[in-house]
């Protein structure tokens, strides 16, 4: 599975397609736009995600949920990476 640092996200998030998996609060507290389907929600709301255009950026909290989502999309043939530690890694730099 594929990933993108921090730093290689913050240099390009303008070009990336991002899907946010997390619960709707914490959306609704910060969010970097994209589209928004909570994990709970992925497999049930599959064909939406299907229509984000390839490769998708799935960002979660700290990225461990995003890690499983991917795993997910990948099964169901949809290319994604990764952001890896999440919207906190993403803050911290």
């Amino acid at each position: 599975m594929q990933s993108i640092s921090a730093v290689s996200f913050k240099e390009q998030i303008s070009h990336l397609h991002l899907l946010d998996i997390r619960t709707p609060r914490e959306w609704d507290d910060f969010n970097l736009g994209g589209v928004h389907i909570p994990l709970d929600q992925l497999l049930d709301r599959i064909e939406e995600v299907q229509q984000i255009p390839q490769p998708i950026t799935v960002l979660c909290y700290n990225g461990t949920q995003s890690y499983i989502a991917c795993r997910l999309l990948l099964a169901k043939g949809i290319a994604c990476q990764n952001l890896e530690g999440g919207l906190e890694g993403y803050l911290g730099v």
